[in-house]
C-alpha cells in the first residue's frame, strides 16, 4: 500500500469491507493550526485517539509510544484486523496522520496510508461526512502488534551518536525554535537543537495541507547533507517529525526512524 493516496483512491475503497478509515484530528495543537471543518469525519470513520488511548499515558512525555500490548488491544477495539486495509487522515490537512501510520509500523502493520489533503480535500471534492460523535464499538479485530525496534530511537541511542554520528537526526520543527531564537509552545521547556541535528520544519514539505511532488522533495532533501545516512526524525513531541519521515519514505531510500521522545525528552534530560 503507498504511504500515501488521494482523496480519489480513497473515494473508490472507502465503503469496502476491509477498507478502515481513522479520524486521527486532534482537539488542540502546538503549531497554531486551525480545522477548517470542526466536528465532522469522514462518513464511516472510526476514531483513533491518539492522545488518551493511543499514548503512554504514565509518561512524563507527551505522545509516547505506548506499550505493544495497549496499542494491540486499542487497535483491537477499532475492528482493525490483520488483513485490514487502514486510510488514516486528520482535519489538519496533514498533521497527526502521519504519526498513526508510523505508529503502525512500529506495531510491524505496513497495509495503512495517509490522505494527502486530510478531511479538507475530502471536503472539498463532494464526498459524504457526518458529525463527529462518540466512538462506536465495534466488533473486536484480531491485530496483532508485532514490534519492529529499527524504527524507534530512544534517547541514549541519539546521544551516543552525536558522539559517533550512526545516523543524521532531521528536526522537524521551525527554525526559530530549533536555533532558540523563538519559545517553546511548552512551559518552561528551553528552546534549541540535538548537536549536529539538521532542520526540516514540517511545514517545508507541505503546500497548503498536502505532500508536496517527489520532485520538490527531492529537491528540500538534495539540499540536505544526508547522504546515504540512516535518518532520524525529532520535533517538539515525536508528532511532526513523523510528516517529514513520510516525505522522505516518497523520495529516499535511506533508512528512516523516530526519537519519540524528541526534543521535549532531551530538552528535559539534558537542559531542565
Amino acid at each position: 500500500m503507498e504511504p500515501i493516496i488521494s482523496v480519489d483512491v480513497l473515494a473508490q475503497m472507502w465503503d469496502q469491507e476491509e477498507v478502515i478509515i481513522l479520524d486521527a484530528s486532534p482537539t488542540s495543537n502546538k503549531s497554531g493550526l486551525v480545522a477548517a471543518h470542526p466536528g465532522k469525519k469522514i462518513k464511516g470513520a472510526r476514531i483513533f485517539n491518539l492522545k488518551k488511548v493511543f499514548s503512554d499515558l504514565e509518561s512524563a512525555y507527551p505522545n509516547m509510544l505506548p506499550q505493544p500490548k495497549l496499542f494491540e488491544e486499542a487497535a483491537q477495539a477499532l475492528g482493525i484486523n490483520n488483513e485490514s486495509m487502514v486510510v488514516v487522515y486528520d482535519n489538519l490537512g496533514i498533521y497527526t496522520a502521519p504519526r498513526v501510520r508510523w505508529m503502525f509500523r512500529v506495531m510491524g502493520f505496513n497495509q495503512i496510508a495517509v490522505l494527502d489533503g486530510g478531511l479538507s480535500a475530502w471536503i472539498d471534492s463532494g464526498h459524504p461526512v457526518e458529525a463527529m460523535e462518540a466512538p462506536n464499538t465495534y466488533y473486536k479485530g484480531n491485530f496483532e502488534a508485532q514490534y519492529k525496534l529499527n524504527l524507534i530511537k530512544s534517547m541514549v541511542q541519539v546521544e551516543d551518536s552525536t558522539k559517533h554520528q550512526a545516523f543524521m537526526i532531521l528536526d522537524a520543527r521551525s527554525k526559530g525554535r530549533f536555533e532558540g531564537t523563538a519559545p517553546e509552545p511548552r512551559a518552561d521547556l528551553p528552546s534549541g537543537s540535538i548537536p549536529g541535528s539538521l532542520n526540516l520544519p514540517f511545514t517545508s514539505v507541505l503546500n497548503n495541507g498536502k505532500m508536496k511532488t517527489k520532485e520538490e522533495l527531492r529537491s528540500i532533501f538534495g539540499a540536505l547533507p544526508i547522504k546515504d545516512y540512516p535518518l532520524v526524525f525529532s520535533c517538539g513531541s515525536g508528532l511532526t517529525a513523523c510528516i517529514v519521515l513520510l516525505a522522505g519514505e516518497l523520495v529516499l531510500e535511506n533508512e528512516m526512524a523516530v526519537y519519540d521522545g524528541s526534543w521535549t525528552e532531551w530538552a528535559m534530560c539534558k537542559l531542565v
